[in-house]
């Protein structure tokens, strides 16, 4: 409690201007916030997100060994490059860190992103050769390993994980106090190293644009429990990884400078539940470092018009963090905002505890059709291989799904599950799925054939043209209705806690059910149809209204699903929401119009393509 107090003076100290526009409140704290606040911490401890002073402590001694490692290299091979002595004796690099450790917001068991910063001497294959053996030669390293897909070294240090990038500036030696935020560094790079110091770039700039460290780590991290307890936290999947959520919470810290972090939390679902997208969320102007790098602007390129949900990094070169954001993923996030704003008008209102806020809702149950993907492979190294592969392409088939006239909405469960022990080992991923409600009392049958071979054609033709591909690498694909999942997933019930509703996997038999869904035996192959649609089509009954509507189809929700606070009596906690409410609509017109609306000319003219030249199955049956 005292620490708090201790840092509301330090916010009632802060007059600097965050942000690119002005605050919408700098009221301060009062002792009901700071209580809330406290509530909050105890909330948050059971779920592990505060990792103790002993653990803390241990990482950094580890990046000091790291980094000692670091240096005795570099020297090595400067030595071996034949360096000038005098030169060698000031050589230095140095490691950095990056993402939710340099944050301040890594959970118990978290990794660990690094970034090897090297003088000019030395080049990017000494790294991923000299420095990758010498880190062999180590008894504390286990797990050695390079990335498939980004040039990454990948190791266990002391039973810490840890990613390491790789970049050399154009320096004769790494200064100890070097400041990564300097754009003069960029010069003279090649695009590999640009895009290694990208990440530790970012995440520097927005502790330095937020106006409390603290409260935005608390708010954070808050933030992020909650993302990840509502399946709604994967980057890959077409959801927002960690940056991204890191400077929605900074803009949020922006808006309300002196707010302590249970006002922030709630301030958070306010303004992004109003948030007009693809109006674009930025913490800073964008600057020109003339260096003729792309950066992030509709204006000047085309597809960044599309961009449904643009969170842009604050750092040179300027980039959208969410360029894999989808309309289905979109639709989800909303109303997950909408929800926790009505969690939280509650919890201000002394009607909830923090608890509901975190409460996972049942994946599970929440959607009447299912489609199941399944990736196999015959080794643990080729599953591994395999299953990175296809998740990355996972958002290609929510993609297609969502073009189809008859799906309103497709939410792929960024959690995978172990598939049945066979001969080979097995992923399995869940999409829900949601139709268009028919105007008529008939049933509808929707060919998914296309849409899905399509996304499986892409995931072969990839693994083939990385060499990476096996013929025992398969996916199957099939739909399923709510009531047979449990039978789908090998091994696998799922329960719903009363209490935290959390949903729990215990392991049954081995068994693998027969003719469940719309599904082949085997698993598709290339050429193959993953779903034999004609015969067997996903039926959807139109009299019967989906367990999930998207946003536009619900004109009136129900009060868990209401924007609004629970009272406006002059008493309340949330104060004056009306006046605030309109200055978080000026803020957000002041951002870019244009690529609203060419992004809608764009879906018009996709309406009308798939509308005249795509062939779908549309016969209507009970």
């Amino acid at each position: 409690h005292k620490q708090l107090k201790c840092n509301v003076q330090t916010a009632q100290l802060t007059r600097k201007h965050y942000g690119i526009t002005s605050p919408i409140s700098l009221a301060q704290p009062k002792e009901a916030d700071l209580v809330l606040t406290q509530k909050l911490i105890e909330t948050l401890r059971p779920f592990g997100v505060f990792e103790e002073e002993l653990e803390l402590q241990r990482r950094i001694l580890v990046l000091g060994k790291l980094n000692t490692l670091v240096q005795v290299w570099i020297r090595e091979i400067s030595q071996a490059k034949n360096i000038p002595s005098s030169v060698i004796d000031n050589v230095c690099g140095k490691i950095f860190t990056f993402g939710s450790y340099r944050l301040g917001v890594h959970t118990k068991g978290a990794d660990i992103d690094a970034l090897c910063v090297a003088p000019r001497h030395l080049e990017r294959s000494d790294f991923f050769s000299s420095f990758y053996e010498k880190l062999k030669e180590q008894e504390e390293v286990k797990d050695l390993r390079v990335g498939s897909f980004v040039p990454v070294i990948k190791l266990s240090f002391d039973g810490i994980e840890i990613d390491i990038l790789f970049a050399r500036l154009a320096l004769q030696t790494i200064p100890e106090n070097l400041d990564l935020r300097d754009d003069g560094l960029l010069k003279n790079l090649d695009i590999r190293c640009i895009r290694s110091l990208n990440g530790c770039r970012v995440t520097d700039e927005i502790l330095h644009l937020v106006p409390n460290i603290e409260n935005f780590r608390l708010t954070l991290r808050a933030i992020k429990l909650w993302a990840k307890r509502h399946n709604i936290y994967s980057n890959i999947l077409g959801f927002l990884g960690g940056v991204s959520w890191a400077m929605l919470v900074a803009r949020t810290c922006q808006l309300y400078p002196n707010a302590v972090a249970s006002t922030l939390v709630h301030k958070f679902f306010l303004v992004f539940s109003k948030w007009e997208w693809p109006n674009p969320v930025l913490l800073k102007q964008p600057e020109d470092c003339n260096l003729n790098l792309p950066v992030w602007d509709p204006r000047v390129t085309p597809s960044d018009r599309y961009h449904l949900m643009p969170i842009i990094t604050p750092a040179y070169p300027q980039q959208n963090s969410t360029y894999n954001v989808s309309t289905s993923t979109r639709a989800i996030m909303v109303e997950e905002f909408k929800r926790g704003l009505a969690i939280t008008d509650e919890i201000l209102l002394n009607k909830a505890e923090w608890s509901k806020l975190f409460e996972a809702p049942n994946f599970f149950q929440k959607y009447k059709h299912y489609i199941v993907l399944l990736a196999s492979a015959q080794t643990e190294k080729q599953h591994l291989e395999w299953v990175g592969l296809v998740e990355s392409k996972i958002r290609i088939l929510v993609g297609n799904l969502e073009k189809n006239e008859f799906i309103t909405l497709a939410h792929v469960n960024p959690q995978s599950f172990p598939g049945p022990k066979e001969e080979s080992e097995n992923t399995i991923w869940v999409i829900g799925v949601v139709f268009k409600k028919m105007e008529g009392p008939e049933n509808l049958n929707v060919d998914l054939t296309f849409d899905i071979q399509s996304f499986t054609d892409t995931v072969y033709r990839q693994a083939i043209t990385s060499k990476m591909f096996e013929a025992d690498m398969k996916i199957t694909a099939m739909h399923v209705k709510r009531k047979q999942l449990q039978q789908l997933l090998p091994k696998v019930a799922i329960q719903r806690s009363k209490r935290k509703a959390s949903v729990h996997l215990l392991f049954l038999d081995d068994t693998k059910p027969d003719n469940v869904g719309n599904s082949s035996s085997n698993a598709v192959r290339k050429g193959a149809a993953p779903l034999k649609q004609p015969t067997s089509p996903v039926q959807h009954d139109s009299e019967k209204k989906p367990e999930v509507d998207s946003v536009q189809q619900n004109p009136h929700p129900s009060p868990c699903l209401s924007a609004g606070p629970a009272s406006k009596s002059p008493a309340s906690p949330l104060g004056n929401e009306t006046s605030e409410k309109a200055k978080v609509e000026e803020v957000r017109q002041r951002s870019h119009v244009e690529c609203f609306l060419k992004f809608y000319f764009q879906h018009c003219v996709n309406f009308v393509f798939y509308t005249l030249f795509n062939p779908v199955l549309h016969s209507v049956h009970d």
